[in-house]
């Protein structure tokens, strides 16, 4: 087991051997998302949003700690600082939507969480390798952008402006997958690559998510808005 965890990967143009400072762009630019998250972390705390909104500030800075790890030591064991991270707050700010934004109880929200990602789980393992690898490996991505699409229109319908930031989010994702994307493809005529504006785009978005949640999170903000009507009454 030791041998595979401490494996070399070499998935980014600028990588240019297995030493520990062979990225350092892509290294460096994970420091967009530790100012978003203390940036998230004032603003949680300067509007009372409460605890759960603070994890959340705080897990974007523990995002962009892993994947500097992962940028600088490049192995089968570090990658899983770079993926863990991103997957656990995909999911806990999915659970804040409902929560705190939608204000739905935990039964039903565990519910709409649960369905969801059944399905979109699937749908991702039914994407072909073909179009993994033609992506870059960047439709491991689908379910955080379909999340966040999906959980704006609802938060939208149930009255909150935050979901309007979920869409926002999701316009800057595209950009920034774009970029993962064609990494591999302009090695030969810009060997820097694209990954670090995938850092940079990603950190912006990240940045755009937590002032929703400072702003419009605060434990009760939901139920104290009027309910939006989802159609007319007779």
């Amino acid at each position: 087991m030791g041998p595979t965890l401490s494996a070399h990967i070499d998935l980014y143009c600028e990588r240019s051997g297995p030493e520990f400072w062979s990225e350092p762009v892509n290294a460096l630019t994970n420091l967009t998302f530790v100012a978003a998250g203390l940036w998230g972390v004032y603003e949680v705390r300067r509007h009372a949003a409460g605890t759960f909104a603070e994890v959340l500030a705080w897990w974007v800075v523990a995002i962009g700690i892993g994947s500097a790890i992962f940028h600088t030591f490049a192995t089968s064991l570090t990658i899983w600082f770079d993926i863990l991270p991103i997957a656990g707050f995909t999911l806990v700010y999915t659970l804040f939507n409902l929560r705190r934004f939608a204000g739905m109880p935990w039964p039903k929200a565990l519910t709409i969480f649960v369905v969801f990602y059944i399905i979109v789980g699937t749908i991702t393992a039914l994407v072909p390798a073909w179009l993994r690898q033609a992506t870059n490996g960047s439709t491991g991505y689908l379910p955080p952008f379909l999340a966040l699409i999906f959980f704006g229109v609802l938060v939208i319908r149930s009255g909150s402006p935050a979901g309007w930031y979920n869409i926002v989010a999701a316009c800057i994702f595209v950009f920034s997958v774009a970029f993962r994307m064609i990494d591999p493809l302009v090695c030969g005529s810009f060997p820097l690559g694209t990954h670090f504006l995938w850092h940079v785009l990603n950190g912006l978005m990240l940045g755009v998510l937590l002032a929703a949640v400072a702003w419009y999170g605060a434990p009760g903000q939901a139920k104290q808005r009027p309910q939006a009507r989802l159609a007319p009454t007779a």
